[in-house]
């Protein structure tokens, strides 16, 4: 036998030939860039064309109305999506809202007359809305035109209609049924120096009553075995946060390895949040909370999945902190929460965001709601979304690494001899491939502690299966900064 392990030249040819194949096992230099995919998981409304529960790949935000309908909690999505990534693949898995679903409304309610001329500025959906008014203009005069201003505007995720009874009050219906129209905020005079005309008085019915999400349960199935690192979840609801989770964990598993960290967000006061984050448990979700925000919460959550999967991919142990959500717009100051109201939510699994100098929401800290490890004690091994980006990536190199370099390898013990061409594989040899493994990471600014890793690695053969080679793996995960301790000792 020749002493090289050939792929696929023949050792029993006569004619005289040379036979030259190609073996690319060596071709990949350094560490393996890992592709990255962005799943949105959302609403569509009937008029989409798009069919429910199956994966559909979108590129452009001017996609998203022919697909999912104008006004669609997925349209919303992209918006933010494509607002702060357009490099990340996109795939779409729309669901159409539970027939037994009630639908959100709310309303507008205006008294007048107008006693001088103004412009009436709406805010829906964080879409900004403007009317103009005449001094003289009467309740129903004013509504009549903010109806008809509101169905100019086909990207809002509800329709309006003037009210069968009361001329002077504008009904909105979400566009779908369902939970989420709960989330979709209506103000006015939302930007400094915006007022209501004088006059005119306006008396705003929060979106409410809405009722039931989609099942996920197709959509999941849909997934398939496709990796998608993160993923714009449409939905906060303990039933939907349920069936992500429980996908998720599987995913993450030693089996499927197709692992990501799904990004939804909740609007609520720092106390309902608190009691929300305790609720959770996933080192798989991330809940952003925020508080009062014009911004739909399915909307932060997408803008956040995005920012994560462009930066991540980067460098996915550098943290996110400071980076902004374009697009998202920020609550009132006197909504905004504390530092210590944001350090309890840390607390209690809910991810958190600032606004910044120039009014642009922004990643404070990004953590997924795992509190507590099996026993109910507190832990903070998957604290940050850091750890576990980083894992996957380290996961996907080193496997990577494997099945590229030794496909079709034999395993022999350490200290069998073998032709230096050989396609054999031994303990020793991947106890090297682990360590130029981790130089690799190292240089990257994942892993620290070469000695440590060196000393607790464990490469061995199987003692009850003779093809099988074992790695213990025990690299440590680089930190990121996120506090500075700083005291000043001055003298006078």
């Amino acid at each position: 036998m020749p002493p090289i392990s050939f792929n696929q030249v023949p050792v029993s040819g006569r004619v005289p030939f040379a036979y030259v194949e190609f073996d690319s096992s060596k071709a990949q230099q350094g560490p393996t860039i890992q592709p990255y995919k962005l799943l949105v998981l959302g609403m569509k409304i009937a008029a989409g064309t798009a069919v429910a529960d199956v994966p559909v790949k979108v590129t452009s935000y001017a996609q998203a109305k022919a697909l999912f309908g104008d006004g669609s909690m997925i349209q919303g999505q992209l918006k933010q999506i494509f607002n702060n990534n357009k490099s990340t693949e996109v795939t779409v898995i729309p669901q159409s809202a539970d027939s037994a679903g009630v639908v959100a409304a709310g309303k507008l309610s205006f008294t007048g007359p107008a006693t001088a001329a103004g412009t009436l500025s709406l805010l829906i959906a964080g879409q900004k809305i403007t009317v103009g008014v005449a001094s003289g203009d009467t309740a129903t005069a004013i509504a009549t035109a903010v109806q008809a201003a509101l169905a100019l505007v086909t990207e809002l995720p509800v329709s309006a209609a003037i009210d069968g009874t009361n001329t002077y009050e504008v009904d909105l219906t979400a566009k779908a049924k369902g939970l989420y129209g709960n989330g979709i905020d209506v103000r006015h005079s939302y930007y400094d120096g915006e007022s209501l005309p004088g006059g005119v008085g306006l008396t705003i019915t929060a979106m409410a009553s809405g009722t039931t999400a989609p099942s996920l349960a197709n959509a999941i199935n849909a997934m398939g075995e496709v990796q998608y690192n993160a993923i714009a979840f449409g939905y906060n609801d303990a039933t939907s946060l349920s069936a992500i989770e429980a996908e998720l964990l599987d995913r993450w598993g030693p089996v499927r390895q197709n692992d990501g960290i799904a990004f939804t967000a909740k609007d609520a006061s720092q106390g309902t949040l608190a009691t929300f984050g305790q609720t959770r448990n996933s080192k798989h979700v991330s809940c952003p909370g925020i508080y009062n925000c014009p911004t739909p919460f399915y909307e932060i959550g997408a803008g956040t999945a995005a920012v994560a999967a462009y930066y991540a991919q980067i460098d996915p142990a550098r943290p996110f902190q400071t980076l902004p959500i374009i697009g998202i717009l920020p609550p009132a100051e006197i909504d905004r929460f504390s530092l210590q109201e944001r350090d309890l939510l840390l607390h209690d699994g809910i991810a958190t965001l600032k606004v910044n100098a120039d009014g642009q929401v922004c990643i404070e800290r990004l953590i997924t709601m795992y509190q507590l490890n099996s026993a109910g004690s507190a832990d903070v091994a998957y604290l940050d979304c850091n750890t576990l980006f980083t894992l996957s990536y380290l996961r996907y190199d080193f496997r990577n690494m494997l099945a590229t370099k030794y496909p079709r390898h034999k395993l022999a013990n350490d200290g069998t001899r073998y032709g230096a061409g050989q396609a054999i594989i031994t303990p020793k040899v991947g106890r090297a491939e682990a360590i130029s493994k981790f130089r690799d990471w190292e240089d990257l600014g994942l892993v620290e502690g070469a000695d440590q890793f060196k000393r607790d690695l464990i490469v061995e053969r199987s003692v009850t299966d003779v093809n099988r080679l074992d790695f213990y793996l025990p690299p440590n995960l680089i930190n990121q900064l996120i506090v500075c301790g700083v005291q000043i000792g001055f003298l006078l």
